[in-house]
């Protein structure tokens, strides 16, 4: 009855851990915030900077912040091509124990996004200063997580990361969801036309040469001081170049010696252009960035993934990726299932040269659930994640688990080589061992209490390794005293009958 209780617990908790939330790993706490904003790309500097002010007097007065610093334009690495848009704010926080409301660090950030939108057109992200950076060195983009539309027309991109946009404000979990447009660079393009040109007599090198000349000067000569050179520009007045009309009347030579207006051989209009070329793998692509907070990194991808994938379609050419945080997740996730495996075999295979026999190195093993029980329902009850973190404190409790496997299987052995009766060997057995398999489940329990309590700045990636250890020994320190002794009998039993009957087999020969 005890073991059917069992492998009935024992089922039902491995088919709960699909309903676990998955991340790479937790998110730590800074102790301070990275509020980047994404003004219009037109956005002066004097414009920027005055919205700046204004967005750090925001921030500065809610209780919880000690101080802003702001920086305008790109950043001081110099790596990213930044302009006046480009606003990044650090946000320095009072230790969480001074905060005088009961809110938490994800409620802060609401309520600071919901006084920020009061400015139109801005796209924020908050992450924070550490983060930031290994987000964006992952992701390609100042975002933890980015949808990247791959293309080549930038008018298609802008319309499908529209509405991938759209699918995404709907996924509960989303946070701080905007676009990184390629379009955005207010043009004034002037197309010549090769059959007007040739109409008039004009050659094209004419046309380009009086363009360049009245609109960004045309380099003359060059003036040399010591080891220094100069281009020496030569350039239309401002009046005669400042408006529309002017630029549009612009003189060019025929071949016959008149002029004839720009206008006549050109096709002019104002349009909005591309500002940034962003390229990945020396292809032209779109970004829709956004975090995720409230919610489990892995669930929230997976629904993001099936509804995009089903309501976007791209034509032929165009593709999409998944970057971000994820990738880290996707990449660590594979490598644990490769891993795990390997050690349990690594595993049985010592066990297997320590005892001799198959028999016992398999029972040993079957400890292992045992402990993935304590281990699950651990991260159950105290509502974490399942990251990396915690992986690893499951591969951590293979050993102890399997430790206390051994202890009880070599005193079993010992006992029945003495010639003591199954029964009795089995019940001493458990009784002489009781203290050291107690005493190194309580040993590392005891020593990883204060990380699965710990609530200081970092503390938070060492608290789903030490849940689960001390989950994961509770159970198999249980279980492994009250089962183990009985599927011990039960497979000794069954081996004796079969070598019972294959005895009386050999004398009834």
């Amino acid at each position: 009855l005890t073991l059917i209780v069992s492998l009935v617990i024992m089922a039902l908790t491995f088919t709960s851990a699909k309903l676990l939330g998955t991340e790479f790993l937790p998110q730590l706490n800074e102790g301070a915030l990275w509020v980047t904003a994404q003004l219009p790309m037109s956005t002066s500097l004097e414009s920027s900077v005055s919205t700046t002010n204004k967005m750090r007097h925001i921030l500065g007065s809610f209780p919880e912040v000690k101080q802003t610093l702001s920086q305008v334009g790109r950043t001081n690495d110099g790596t990213d091509p930044k302009g006046f848009f480009n606003v990044q704010i650090q946000v320095d926080l009072y230790p969480k124990d001074d905060w005088k409301r009961n809110i938490t660090q994800e409620e802060l950030i609401a309520q600071m996004d919901k006084k920020l939108s009061q400015f139109p057109g801005i796209i924020f992200n908050y992450s924070q200063p550490i983060i930031d950076n290994v987000a964006e060195a992952v992701a390609g983009v100042p975002a933890s997580m980015a949808v990247k539309i791959f293309g080549s027309d930038f008018k298609v991109l802008d319309h499908k990361a529209d509405d991938v946009m759209r699918v995404l404000k709907k996924i509960q979990g989303v946070e701080d969801l905007g676009i990184l447009r390629n379009l955005g660079q207010p043009e004034f393009r002037i197309e010549l036309d090769q059959s007007k040109m040739a109409l008039y007599g004009v050659t094209t090198a004419d046309a380009n040469a009086v363009i360049e000349m009245a609109i960004g000067g045309k380099a003359a000569t060059t003036l040399y001081q010591g080891e220094r050179k100069f281009d020496i520009r030569i350039r239309y007045q401002k009046d005669s170049r400042d408006t529309e009309e002017k630029i549009e009347n612009l003189m060019v030579p025929t071949l016959n010696g008149s002029k004839i207006a720009i206008k006549e051989i050109a096709e002019i209009t104002k349009l909005t252009g591309p500002a940034f070329i962003y390229r990945d793998n020396n292809q032209r692509y779109i970004a829709v960035k956004f975090s995720v907070r409230g919610r489990d990194l892995g669930s929230t991808i997976a629904e993001a993934q099936q509804k995009v994938n089903r309501a976007v379609k791209l034509d032929q050419g165009y593709s999409f990726t998944w970057n971000g945080e994820f990738e880290n997740q996707i990449r660590a996730s594979n490598t644990l299932a490769n891993v795990v495996p390997i050690c349990l075999l690594v595993i049985f295979l010592i066990l297997f040269m320590t005892f001799g026999n198959m028999k016992d190195a398999i029972l040993v093993i079957l400890n292992v659930p045992f402990a993935l029980i304590g281990g699950i329902l651990a991260l159950h009850i105290t509502n974490t994640n399942f990251s990396i973190s915690a992986g690893i404190g499951f591969i951590a409790l293979f050993g102890v688990c399997i430790q206390n496997g051994v202890i009880l299987i070599s005193v079993f052995r010992k006992n029945l080589l003495e010639g003591v009766q199954i029964d009795q060997a089995i019940l001493t057995g458990v009784i002489s061992r009781v203290r050291p398999v107690v005493m190194t489940a309580l040993m590392a329990a005891i020593g990883l209490m204060p990380a699965a309590i710990s609530t200081g700045i970092g503390s938070e990636t060492q608290k789903p390794l030490a849940i689960v250890v001390i989950g994961g020994l509770i159970t198999s320190t249980i279980l492994t005293l009250l089962l183990l002794p009985i599927i011990y009998k039960m497979v000794y039993n069954l081996i004796h009958k079969r070598e019972n009957r294959k005895l009386l087999r050999k004398l009834g020969a």
